[in-house]
């Protein structure tokens, strides 16, 4: 008899036998790559993450070239005889209410998005981390009094508070050039205002590792060493925390861009003429069946930014996951 019926006739005698064994061989064959190249295979596998790295990387890639392409005077320049002219092979996107070309507008208002994005989420992630390794590492009244602080800060509206300190403060910070660019005072309340109210979740996952990493051998005999606590906190503890900061941090910045397109399509945001996908929605809601281009475009992105950072955000969780077979 072949071997090829024997082991037909084994697997279907013990399937789970089979399955057994399939997954023993490859978890000998992960053990003999580096983690950081079974993160990348796991998350090779991961269909829609790398979708979504395309997608974010194609989007990166239209604000950068797009600014070499066209000025920011083009973008912010006035044209009232060309007002609300649809899309043609003048302006691809079309124009506004003023006569601006909405492509110009769209790349330079993706720098906004993701400056704001990014900024609020470094914010986030600076206390998230702080205050939740040192809650979880040293415990006891520091442990009671900064948790007690976070759960306080979970009781606050973001939303309702980032309109608010927008309303108020948004007037009073001048505005500021950086990188040969200028932006209204507004981007800087929107990047504080999300950071300090955004960074609890990630405070508490932060503890969670520490309570149970600090007690761990490894730990335990760092201390016996004489190890200083901050040396055991950043270099001990803290990379053995990546993968949940990471995940955390690339949700952030979805999470944050949508915050500013929430304020900013209500009129409390970033303050005209600084361009951004959320006010450039505020100043289309009254176009919607004259004009849909004013609002197809910049919705479009903003969909496809947040979408395909979730895309990663859901990959990365995976691929950084030891437990994880896929």
């Amino acid at each position: 008899m072949s071997s090829s019926v024997v082991d037909s006739g084994v697997a279907e005698r013990d399937p789970q036998g089979v399955r057994r064994s399939l997954l023993e061989e490859n978890l000998a064959r992960d053990k003999a790559v580096s983690p950081a190249r079974m993160a990348w295979q796991r998350f090779r596998r991961h269909r829609m993450a790398l979708v979504g790295t395309m997608i974010l990387l194609a989007l990166i890639l239209y604000v950068v070239v797009g600014a070499m392409i066209f000025p920011e005077s083009f973008a912010n320049q006035t044209a009232t005889a060309k007002r609300l002219n649809p899309p043609s092979m003048e302006h691809p996107f079309g124009t506004d209410a003023v006569g601006r070309d909405v492509l110009a507008r769209t790349i330079y208002g993706g720098h906004i998005s993701l400056l704001i994005g990014i900024s609020a989420m470094s914010v986030s992630l600076m206390l998230g981390v702080l205050v939740g390794a040192l809650a979880g590492y040293y415990g006891g009244l520091l442990d009671s009094v900064l948790m007690r602080v976070t759960e306080a800060m979970f009781s606050i509206p973001s939303l309702f508070l980032l309109i608010v300190m927008s309303k108020f403060f948004s007037g009073q910070i001048p505005d500021m050039t950086l990188f040969g660019r200028t932006f209204s005072g507004s981007v800087v309340v929107i990047i504080i205002v999300i950071g300090f109210t955004s960074w609890m979740y990630l405070a508490r996952i932060v503890r969670a590792n520490y309570l149970s990493l600090k007690e761990r051998e490894f730990i335990l005999a760092a201390r016996c060493l004489g190890v200083p606590n901050r040396r055991i906190i950043l270099n001990h503890i803290l990379p053995n925390t990546l993968a949940p900061i990471i995940v955390a941090a690339t949700l952030g910045v979805a999470a944050a861009i949508l915050s500013e397109a929430y304020v900013s399509f209500l009129g409390l945001g970033v303050r005209q003429p600084t361009a951004s996908w959320g006010n450039m929605l505020e100043g289309s809601y009254t176009y919607v069946e004259t004009a849909p281009w004013l609002w197809f475009f910049p919705g479009i992105l903003t969909v496809l930014t947040v979408l395909s950072i979730n895309f990663i955000g859901d990959g990365l969780r995976d691929a950084l996951d030891p437990r994880s077979l896929r």
